[in-house]
């Protein structure tokens, strides 16, 4: 893994946070399947590998987070070599005790080294301290790498939203208990 620092972000860093690719490159996607039998509502949620990799598009229109990052307690940067190489945003949802991390972005350069495990694990931290007892992390479905993060990481499927981004993409939601 390279040598990172994760700092919590400042003003200055905002424009060095939109110039990051937020795209992301995939073999594979979840795809959902919706069946109604027997008055069973039946939603599953399955692996499948594409024809030819694609090129995922950020779900979400950069430009327009820099109003949400600016009032965002959780945000945090990852810097390597001098450069922002990365970020994760965080909100707190008060009445359910639990931080919900709603971007998590490396640059496409440096990716699968360690910088998205690392960045999950200063929200891991951030949210401990600030005692909440969950920590869920939200993903669009063509998003693999980052599901199969979350896995990795101990994070648990706990279900999805339909049409929840902007572009009208699902999102998947994945929780993690925090001790």
């Amino acid at each position: 893994m390279p040598k990172i620092e994760i700092r919590p972000a400042v003003s200055a860093d905002i424009n060095e946070l939109i110039s990051i690719d937020h795209s992301c490159r995939t073999n594979y996607v979840w795809q959902m399947d919706r069946s109604i039998e027997d008055g069973q509502f039946l939603i599953s949620f399955r692996e499948i590998r594409l024809p030819r990799p694609v090129q995922v598009m950020y779900p979400r229109q950069v430009e327009l987070l820099e109003n949400e990052w600016q009032q965002s307690p959780g945000l945090m940067v990852a810097i390597h070599n001098g450069n922002h190489v990365g970020y994760i945003r965080m909100v707190e949802v008060l009445d359910i005790q639990s931080a919900v991390i709603r971007d998590l972005v490396v640059d496409q350069s440096i990716r699968r080294q360690g910088i998205g495990t690392a960045l999950l694990l200063a929200a891991q931290n951030w949210a401990i301290q600030r005692t909440n007892r969950r920590l869920i992390l939200e993903i669009p479905p063509k998003s693999y790498p980052a599901i199969k993060l979350a896995f990795k990481l101990g994070f648990d499927f706990s279900g999805y939203n339909d049409s929840y981004y902007p572009n009208k993409d699902i999102a998947l939601f994945f929780s993690k208990y925090l001790k």
